[in-house]
């Protein structure tokens, strides 16, 4: 049995306190994206993962559908299966592919084996394996809070737009995203953000990682530069980067970006 795990972009993203538990809470947008990579499971005498397409960096036993595995076999009579993984989401992207290949494992694991699990047990199960994991089960356009694993469901539909995402061959840690950030509240959420008119977006929805990153790295602030000088209505960095996206209402020429830059979609 196989699916098709589906990449995310952030629209915003506000750092507002550091947890006591070392994480960060956070608001922002995540809104899915059909970048897409292929996940496969077949019943098997003992638990294996194997993978195709982009380099997965680590030993097996720490990939996230292996973990995922566990969890459920911990609450669940579940046999051994082969995971076969084909990776084409850009890793250190900001695009979230290793979480959403975990909560697609999960969903995949439901169905094939008919668990019966709820939409909140599945949720359960993917926010022990990562703070955006728990997107991915539904996979549609949500204010996300808290560690990024709460959420409040939002009416946003960018498909009467392009989006286009550069994906610049740098890789960013989520180490170095974090060094340079100050935790601060907001003054209005993006909750409330959200819907004002896109063309105004770029004048108050920001994403908190990239004043640093910027700075360490010129090369992601000159892509979203050229975004906006091709036409883009709003740009910016996804997640914690290294990938960024500009929303376009009409097609342009990108062809300088698209041939200086490792990865390039048009969405």
């Amino acid at each position: 049995m196989i699916n098709f795990p589906n990449a995310k972009i952030n629209i915003g993203l506000n750092i507002t306190e550091r947890r006591p538990d070392g994480y960060h809470n956070l608001e922002t947008i995540f809104y899915p994206v059909k970048i897409n990579d292929a996940l496969e499971i077949i019943e098997s005498d003992k638990l294996s993962f194997e993978s195709s397409g982009l380099d997965i960096p680590g030993r097996m036993e720490d990939n996230l559908c292996v973990k995922g595995y566990y969890l459920i076999k911990k609450d669940f009579d579940v046999p051994p299966v082969k995971i076969h993984l084909h990776k084409n989401i850009p890793i250190g992207a900001g695009l979230g592919g290793g979480s959403a290949d975990a909560a697609f494992f999960i969903r995949l694991m439901n169905e094939k084996f008919e668990l019966d699990m709820t939409i909140d047990q599945q949720l359960d199960y993917a926010r022990k394996l990562g703070a955006d994991c728990a997107f991915f089960i539904e996979s549609k356009p949500v204010f996300a809070f808290e560690k990024g694993d709460e959420f409040e469901s939002i009416k946003l539909d960018l498909s009467s737009y392009e989006i286009v995402l550069v994906m610049p061959n740098i890789h960013i840690s989520t180490s170095e995203a974090y060094s340079g950030v100050k935790p601060a509240m907001v003054r209005q959420s993006l909750l409330e953000l959200i819907y004002e008119p896109i063309g105004e977006w770029k004048n108050f929805i920001k994403n908190d990682f990239e004043n640093n990153i910027f700075k360490n790295h010129v090369e992601i602030r000159g892509v979203k530069a050229a975004l906006y000088e091709a036409g883009a209505i709003y740009a910016s960095m996804s997640g914690s980067g290294a990938s960024v996206f500009g929303i376009f209402a009409k097609t342009s020429d990108l062809s300088a970006l698209e041939h200086d830059n490792q990865v390039f979609y048009h969405i």
